[in-house]
């Protein structure tokens, strides 16, 4: 498989790391190399797949023009979700092919199902509250993050007596409906996710912790070898169904 980066920060070097070591795929293109550099038209073409992870601030922008040449299209960049209707219309526009994902790794994948069927059992016992908490990087330029979102939506799904999503500092008292779900910035992890159920009784707790980027890049291979020779709008946690 043929394939294309679309931006070459850390997310990018890794996948280009995993497709050395491994000698399954080759790399075509590389756009965004350095801040001044655009979206690598030319050889972009020749790819069987783009991997975008770049920003929220030009990832609509790349999306666009790689559905207009035709290029299957795997974005990891988060932080966009509110254009997802806008996406939606360029996919269908230009009869093209894209995959995204709030996170690539198969790990945290397997989580939301852990954390649905958790919050399914739990709601049903009036005693248990549940609330989020995750913690990244001083690097992370979205808050909360893609997969802190996902797991607020799988709550709100699946445990009944939530059905607000609140991300903000809170300077009054929470109201029974709104899923808190807590954000924190420093140091260097690289992502922990921790969903817990409290009761009087007792308290359970869920966590993901990502222990590098590797993950993340074998998911978006993944995702790109998935999206190759398919046609439509799909979300990455759909392959865990």
């Amino acid at each position: 498989m043929k394939i294309a980066l679309v931006g070459y920060g850390n997310m990018g070097q890794e996948i280009e790391k995993i497709i050395q070591e491994t000698g399954k795929h080759t790399l075509v293109s590389v756009s965004y190399k350095d801040r001044k550099a655009g979206l690598d038209r030319k050889n972009v073409r020749r790819a069987d797949v783009a991997i975008d992870f770049t920003s929220p601030e030009i990832v609509l922008e790349n999306i666009k023009e790689l559905l207009r040449l035709g290029v299957p299209v795997v974005v990891g960049t988060t932080g966009w979700y509110g254009e997802l209707p806008k996406v939606k219309q360029l996919v269908k526009k230009y009869k093209g092919s894209l995959i995204y994902g709030q996170n690539f790794s198969i790990g945290a994948n397997t989580f939301f199902k852990i954390a649905g069927y958790a919050s399914a059992l739990l709601s049903k016992y009036e005693g248990y509250d549940v609330f989020g908490v995750e913690t990244h990087h001083i690097g992370k330029k979205d808050s909360p993050s893609g997969t802190a979102r996902k797991l607020a939506d799988v709550i709100l799904q699946n445990f009944s007596r939530k059905s607000v999503l609140q991300t903000e500092k809170l300077d009054r008292q929470i109201r029974s409906e709104e899923l808190h779900f807590a954000s924190v910035r420093g140091g260097r992890n690289f992502g922990r996710h921790e969903i817990v159920f409290d009761s009087q009784a007792d308290e359970i707790r869920l966590m993901h912790q990502a222990w590098g980027r590797r993950g993340f890049a074998e998911g978006a291979i993944m995702a790109a070898t998935f999206i190759k020779n398919k046609k439509g709008l799909y979300d990455f946690s759909s392959l865990f169904s």
